[in-house]
């Protein structure tokens, strides 16, 4: 197995994850609200987040990593892939205790894919939010709930970098053409793994 490549201040990446042996990490809508809330406890701090979708097995985030500087305590710089292990860690020993299941719940390493320009970046975004609907769990991706769809065309207080990520998009009209029917054609090129 390859060692994971590092992921470097400043840049932004596609993270994604899937359950061991395929397994759903997420057995109940309680889960769902868990993960979100340990990632905001330990993801949050070293990344900015833009788009995230969670699914039964699998999840998706786009996120840039935070320089030092970026981070609350500069002084004790937080290493985000040791981040992201933190929440896999206490995720797992949640859903262990509850379910009263042993062993490993993630695969190792995650997944991490360097977003290598603009347009890589636009795409990406709408990928993402479509990845219910491209897995048939639901025929229209506005109506899965754990996705960041409608907090980025909300105005709900988010810790989404909600206003820049419009800014890409020209505004909240264009961030949902851009997820209209017409973009399928060009999320094909970003079907980089099937987690089906």
């Amino acid at each position: 197995m390859s060692k994971a490549v590092p992921l470097q201040p400043g840049r932004f990446y596609h993270i994604y994850n899937r359950g061991n042996n395929r397994e759903n990490l997420f057995l109940e809508e309680r889960n769902y609200h868990h993960f979100l809330k340990l990632y905001a406890r330990y993801v949050a701090p070293a990344v900015d987040t833009y788009a995230y979708c969670l699914l039964k097995n699998h999840f998706h985030v786009l996120v840039r990593i935070k320089t030092s500087t970026e981070q609350k305590e500069p002084a004790k710089p937080l290493n985000p892939s040791q981040q992201f292990g933190h929440l896999f860690n206490a995720y797992a020993k949640a859903i262990n205790k509850a379910y009263r299941r042993t062993g490993s719940l993630f695969e190792h390493p995650f997944e991490r894919k360097k977003v290598t320009s603009e347009q890589h970046l636009l795409r990406l975004v709408t990928y993402i939010h479509h990845n219910p609907q491209k897995h048939g769990l639901i025929t229209d991706f506005r109506a899965w709930p754990y996705s960041s769809y409608h907090a980025l065309c909300g105005t709900l207080p988010t810790l989404l970098r909600r206003d820049d990520l419009l800014g890409w998009f020209g505004g909240p009209a264009q961030l949902a053409a851009a997820h209209g029917i017409a973009a399928d054609a060009r999320l094909s090129a970003l079907d980089m793994e099937d987690f089906a």
